[in-house]
């Protein structure tokens, strides 16, 4: 492939498809992709891409394929990871979504109960309030970040709440997360070194907190139950530090980008910020079609066990699969007119943006209690969070992300 040619400048439909590689990141930073993902639904629904900074790999783009993949974990393996980077030997971080049952089951369920229906009860109260603070402090009539003022702020509130993370220094969250998904090896803007520091940091910083938890009783925090959890207290190094930026990322990267795509998606569709204006009830349902609009993460990623017959393609043992639900979330087959923002579309929460199967987001339900309860407080302070300029994105092909949004909030 020739690496000069710069797919977001192009159309879609002029590139061969071989040479087409959904995993540049700087296709979904110039939000170009839509076409790409379209035409490889349309004509190579499962399609090898044989040369990319990743090597050669399969890109699954169509919502059933992805789903069937999903369900067969003793056929496509996550072990060797959820994105299409391999890990540097000499820094191999290992986490529970990338490890398949039965020991992922174990490590899963030693933190499950973080996000246990009782706990999320409880959790409620002190997100609002957290968020009517958060909203009460935003200038306005000025224009200011919404990412940084509301999205990154409310996010890493909560992930400090749940790791029972000194609160004062609860940004170094915000900047492990970014550092983790941000390195150059993925195709983002770090260079490796500064990302291994800063991840080094994270894991010094855990480790002493964790020795502390060991002393104290059982909490119901996540850093508390990692480590009291009989399968969990004495993981090696690097798989602690590979389990606190699953849950740091998972519990930071997706809910901050739905937030501020929730703003983003309203001012492209005016008619839907007045039909939620009309109707507040609509907000749950509002809530999971931002987040399949959005699709937070755009992919995860499979490795083959074994030779197999896929959809009349020949996979082979070891050969890398990209499911990508930033496509399955637009698959007309499956979701009708799928490139509309509609909140009160029916069955809005049928998406792919959590995963399916035994890797499904542990954390789905507290993601959607945090917007939900957001776009309660956001509408009665605010007629109209007016975007006032474009969003600028995250350099990723696995991160769907906004580093600004600049906005103007309008009280009623």
């Amino acid at each position: 492939m020739a690496e000069a040619v710069a797919l977001e400048s192009l159309d879609p439909h002029t590139v061969s498809l071989e040479d087409i590689d959904v995993s540049r990141a700087e296709l979904m930073q110039s939000d170009a992709h839509w076409g790409y993902f379209a035409r490889l639904r349309a004509e190579d629904p499962v399609h090898y891409c044989k040369d990319s900074m990743f090597g050669p790999y399969w890109s699954i783009t169509k919502f059933n394929d992805i789903m069937e993949i999903e369900k067969h974990h003793e056929l496509f393996s996550s072990a060797p990871g959820i994105t299409l980077a391999d890990r540097p030997e000499d820094f191999a971080t290992v986490n529970f979504i990338s490890m398949d049952p039965p020991k992922h089951d174990v490590q899963r369920k030693t933190v499950q109960g973080v996000v246990a229906p009782v706990n999320l009860a409880k959790l409620e109260g002190t997100i609002r309030e957290r968020v009517q603070r958060i909203l009460d402090s935003v200038p306005v009539g000025e224009t200011f970040n919404w990412v940084d003022k509301v999205s990154i702020e409310l996010t890493t509130q909560m992930l400090a709440t749940i790791f029972d993370f000194p609160f004062e220094e609860r940004r170094k969250l915000t900047y492990w997360s970014d550092m983790a998904t941000s390195g150059e090896l993925a195709g983002g803007p770090t260079p490796e070194p500064v990302r291994r520091e800063a991840l080094m940091e994270c894991l010094e910083y855990f480790t002493k907190l964790r020795d502390q938890r060991v002393k104290e009783p059982l909490k119901s925090d996540l850093l508390s139950m990692l480590a009291h959890g009989k399968d969990t207290q004495n993981m090696p190094p690097m798989e602690f530090l590979g389990n606190l930026i699953l849950l740091i990322v998972g519990g930071n990267d997706t809910t901050r980008n739905s937030i501020s795509g929730g703003v983003y998606f309203l001012n492209q569709n005016p008619a839907e910020y007045e039909k939620l204006r009309n109707n507040l009830s609509l907000i749950p349902n509002m809530v999971s079609e931002i987040i399949r609009y959005q699709t937070p993460l755009a992919y995860m990623r499979r490795t083959a066990n074994e030779d197999i017959e896929f959809r009349g393609k020949q996979i082979k043992a070891g050969d890398k699969i990209a499911m990508w639900y930033v496509s399955g979330n637009r698959d007309p087959e499956v979701i009708e007119r799928p490139d509309e923002f509609i909140i009160d579309r029916a069955k809005a929460r049928h998406h792919l943006s959590f995963g399916f199967g035994v890797h499904r987001c542990m954390g789905n339900r507290l993601a959607e209690m945090q917007l939900r309860v957001l776009w309660e407080e956001i509408m009665q302070r605010f007629r109209f969070v007016e975007v006032v300029g474009e969003p600028s994105r995250v350099q990723s092909s696995f991160v769907r992300g906004y580093d600004e949004l600049p906005v103007v909030v309008h009280p009623w």
